[in-house]
């Protein structure tokens, strides 16, 4: 392989190196993403446990919502830091006095913020599945364009004059190949695993929303 890069011309090498920094970068991400995705679940599932735990909310929020460090306790305290300030403000009725609104703008926020963290650098996986292939291909015609100038210029068309540009083009497919497979694959299951992640953040911001919407009903009796 090292001696079919050598061989190669100017143009073919420039492919070669762009697709094989590409994929170092891709393997990067979803090296990354992969443990993102199982942190953040592992986080959440440590504080779904003490949230239905039964504890205090308030003393929830002081140790976990007041400065949160992962996606779920973002939401919960932001919820938490709304329908506080908003109590104070309008006092305890949430249903009525605007406060159930406010709480889900927060949360809807909040998620759409975390969640934008959390996709960031998907977007190259998204690129560069579809347009590797395509630059291993330039590569690909750039060195059969090689080898046909080779005949050319020595006016031979033994094998051994052809093949090198051949396979240096052929090398060049296959980089762009081993490029974009992972890329695809890696995009298509990291992309379901956030949008699941997503799904849980709303389903736990529904019922927060409902557990803080019966407790002012509670204090308001």
């Amino acid at each position: 392989m090292w001696a079919l890069f050598m061989h190669a011309s100017i143009v073919v090498k420039l492919v070669m190196i762009g697709l094989v920094t590409c994929s170092v970068i891709v393997w990067a991400i979803i090296f990354d993403k992969f443990t993102t995705i199982r942190r953040v679940n592992r986080q959440a599932n440590d504080f779904e446990e003490r949230f239905w735990a039964g504890g205090s909310l308030d003393d929830l929020y002081e140790s976990d919502g007041a400065k949160p460090v992962h996606p779920m306790a973002a939401v919960f305290g932001a919820a938490m830091g709304e329908w506080r300030r908003s109590s104070r403000i309008t006092g305890i009725d949430l249903v009525h006095g605007g406060v159930q609104d406010r709480v889900n703008r927060a949360m809807a926020i909040t998620i759409t913020r975390e969640m934008d963290r959390l996709n960031r650098w998907i977007i190259f996986l998204a690129t560069i599945g579809p347009v590797a292939p395509f630059i291993g291909l330039f590569g690909t015609v750039w060195g059969i364009m090689h080898a046909f100038g080779s005949i050319a210029a020595m006016h031979n068309t033994n094998l051994s004059v052809v093949a090198p540009g051949i396979s240096e083009a052929l090398f060049a497919t296959a980089i762009g190949l081993v490029t974009a497979i992972p890329a695809v694959i890696a995009y298509n299951v990291i992309s379901n695993s956030m949008s699941v992640f997503e799904d849980r953040l709303d389903a736990f911001g529904t019922e927060f929303a409902a557990i803080l919407s019966r407790q002012s009903e509670e204090r308001g009796a």
